[in-house]
Order: C-alpha cells, then structure tokens, then sequence
C-alpha cells in the first residue's frame, strides 16, 4: 500500500486511539532559547499540502515533526483526517492532538506534546472559542514558549487570526466582530479576503475608525511569513491570490497590495 493511501485508510482508526500522543522520549524537546528566530506561516484560507511543505521547510529539520491543534473545530475529526491526507505526501512526521481531552487517556502535558514539535499548525473554525480554550487550559501560554524557542506556528483562518492581536471573526451571531487573540503579531489581521464580501469593509471600517489597529488581509490561498514581526515573505498557492497591508494614513484607509510568490 502506498504511503498516501496508508494514512488516509488508517488515519480514523490508529489516529483516534493516538490523537495527541507524543513518545515518552522526547527526543526533539529543546531547551528554551529566547535567541531563537521566532516564526509564524499564515494563510488567508486554505493551508494545505504546500503550505504544510514550506512549514516544513522553515523548520530546517530534514523530517520535521508537525502537529495540528485543532480548538477553532472543536477536534473535528474529517479535519483531522484532512491533515494527516495533506501530509501524506510529504517527509514529514504528523501528529494531532485534540484539545477536548481527558486525564484518563492523556497522559502528557500540553508543554511535553506541543513543545516536542518543530512546527505547530492550528485550524480554521471558531476563533472565540478557540481562545477561550487555550487560555483556560493554559495553551496560550506554551504556545508562546513554542515561538519562543523557533518552533514554527501557522495556520489558515481562525489558526492565521489567532496570532495576531486582533481581527475580523465570525464566531458571534449575526455579524463580522472583533476578537482580541495572542498578541504575538503586532496589529490586526482580516483572512478569507476574497472569498466572504463583508471582509473587506467591515475590516476598513473598523480601521478608519480607529476601532481596530492596522494590519495584514490575507485572501484565500495567499500568505505571510513572519520572523518576529517582520514580513520576510509573501506567498500563494493561487494566482489571483493576494495580500494586503492595510492602514489609516491622513484620515483614509489605504489598502497596499504585497504580490506574493507562488509555492504551488
């Protein structure tokens, strides 16, 4: 059986009595190291195979250990499924580990699971809710040890919103709202640009009010790569797909594209 149909085929059954289950040898654990390059890979929408693969490549390992926190989906399993398909093709090690556990069947602490890792990719869903979680449990906060200590963060969606210190979700009723998240990018971010029509205007309204800091807007398929809170590059998987640096300058919102470099 080939390697793509093994994961996919076994991926329901041998994931789920392993979900978030790290070796008891972490034999990638690293000692923190503030010097480290701190690094952050996001999408607007859409982080599949190759962005998976150029998270792959930040790590500098030759077969990187990446795992999925899927909160926003509240563990869904077919997005769990999707991930392990996603990197089925690639040199890499994928695990997932759930958020919606139990002491009875974890026996690791989120800081040996999390920072045994050389990349991090969080999931779309519902932001609030995810951030909710996290800092409950605690999450939040090794997590930032993680980006500390040069493990790759990223994510697409709610796992691109999550970093920044606020944005545009649409984890209330009714309408696009502000969510205050980590803080570990400067500013504000909007993804799914293109593809939902209130993402735009509302994201220029809240920034020509000063109700929301300047920031990044990511379309669908088109990214960011973070060292610190530096842009080091901009990429996409799509042609059409762009990102935007968008802030208040002489009271008008200005929205500058950055053409990204394809990773297709």
């Amino acid at each position: 059986m080939e390697r793509r149909e093994f994961v996919v085929a076994s991926a329901l059954g041998s994931v789920a009595a392993t979900f978030g289950h790290v070796p008891a040898a972490l034999a990638h654990a690293r000692p923190s190291a503030r010097a480290a390059t701190r690094k952050i890979l996001i999408a607007g929408g859409g982080f599949g195979t190759a962005f998976i693969r150029y998270m792959a490549s930040l790590t500098g390992k030759e077969r990187p250990r990446l795992c999925y926190l899927p909160t926003a989906s509240a563990d869904r399993p077919e997005g769990i499924v999707g991930w392990f398909r996603n990197c089925a093709p690639l040199d890499v090690v994928p695990f997932a580990q759930e958020s919606f556990i139990a002491s009875t069947r974890q026996s690791q602490s989120w800081e040996e699971v999390l920072l045994s890792m050389d990349g991090i990719v969080a999931s779309g869903g519902n932001t609030l809710n995810q951030q909710a979680i996290w800092k409950a449990q605690g999450i939040d906060v090794v997590l930032r040890e993680a980006w500390d200590r040069g493990i790759v963060l990223g994510g697409a969606s709610a796992g691109s919103l999550c970093w920044f210190e606020e944005g545009t979700t649409d984890s209330r009723p009714k309408e696009l709202s502000i969510v205050k998240c980590l803080g570990f990018i400067k500013g504000s971010h909007s993804p799914h640009y293109d593809a939902e029509p209130q993402r735009r205007p509302t994201y220029h309204r809240l920034i020509g009010s000063g109700e929301m800091l300047p920031g990044y807007a990511c379309d669908n398929d088109a990214g960011i790569y973070f060292e610190d809170n530096e842009v080091r590059r901009v990429v996409s998987t799509r042609p059409a797909a762009k990102v935007y640096h968008v802030a208040l300058q002489d009271g008008k919102v200005v929205e500058r594209v950055l053409e990204p470099e394809s990773i297709a």
